[in-house]
């Protein structure tokens, strides 16, 4: 039977790592969520959604030929940069200019020679997987983990400078979808910026266009609007007055420019140069 692409078992964004020691531990990767499917010694490298870039991972495919007659193995396909740590723009550079330096770091096994191993407890899964890739540092590598202790290693992240975590239930089986059984803690610190203006597109949550607060006011990107309702309020009468102009770095965004002097409170992934996965939080006038 041809092995078939599985929708990703997806773990919920909370705000605090899990305590006690019923939970494993793992470093959140900065990449794409990548599915490789082998079978018969030809494999295949998925995207989230199901779509096929093997030719986007060749050396990832590659390497994942002769690991076994049949398999499928969820992970992440990733770049490191000069640090060691996993880099989003870089992987994003790298798929165009310089392939052979994305690697797949591997965090579960569903197939393995025709059985489905999905209904196993996951630290089994993730024992037959450590035996079938290794915890070698070629293109292909393990995601290690640790039992309990949660707070410490989400400060451990932190101070590393990696974008989160992932904390699971070791005796999960994969089921595909959104699961409380899987849980992703993300680093962010919060700044403030100029509100430079607001984005509104039919169909779309509208974003607020955040700059620099000093003479350049260069723009960093755009965040989503989590704000009370009086402050909302306030900032549609800032919009609907108008008189602002685009600024440095803004010049491809559609945005309703508004006049200086409005202050954002911004929630965002920490040590990016442009926001993140960011929300607007409060809003003062300058």
């Amino acid at each position: 039977m041809s092995l078939r692409f599985i929708k990703p078992m997806s773990p919920t964004l909370v705000e605090v790592p899990p305590t006690g020691p019923n939970w494993i531990h793992e470093v959140k990767y900065d990449g794409y969520r990548t599915q490789v499917a082998i079978e018969r010694g030809t494999a295949r490298a998925f995207t989230s959604t199901g779509i096929n870039w093997s030719s986007t991972y060749k050396q990832i495919v590659g390497a994942a030929n002769d690991l076994a007659e049949s398999a499928i193995i969820d992970g992440e396909a990733i770049v490191l940069n000069e640090a060691g740590v996993s880099d989003f723009r870089s992987l994003r550079s790298a798929m165009r200019w310089s392939p052979g330096r994305i690697i797949f770091v591997a965090f579960d096994l569903l197939h393995l020679n025709g059985v489905d191993l999905r209904r196993l407890p996951l630290l089994e899964r993730r024992e037959h997987l450590l035996e079938l890739i290794g915890a070698g540092d070629g293109m292909i590598q393990y995601s290690h983990h640790v039992v309990g202790g949660g707070a410490d290693f989400y400060a451990a992240v932190d101070r590393l400078g990696l974008e989160g975590m992932v904390s699971k239930r070791p005796g999960s089986a994969y089921r595909s979808g959104k699961t409380e059984a899987w849980l992703k803690i993300k680093c962010y610190e919060e700044h403030d910026y100029e509100v430079a203006g607001v984005q509104r597109k039919p169909g779309s949550a509208p974003l607020a266009l955040m700059v620099t607060r000093d003479a350049e006011r260069r723009y960093v990107g755009s965040a989503n609007i989590a704000l009370t309702k009086a402050m909302r309020e306030r900032l549609y009468q800032r919009v609907q007055a108008g008189k602002g102009t685009p600024p440095k770095g803004a010049d491809k965004v559609e945005g309703e420019w508004i006049k200086p002097g409005l202050v954002g409170r911004v929630k965002t992934l920490k040590r990016e140069a442009k926001l993140r996965h960011a929300t607007l939080r409060g809003i003062r006038e300058e």
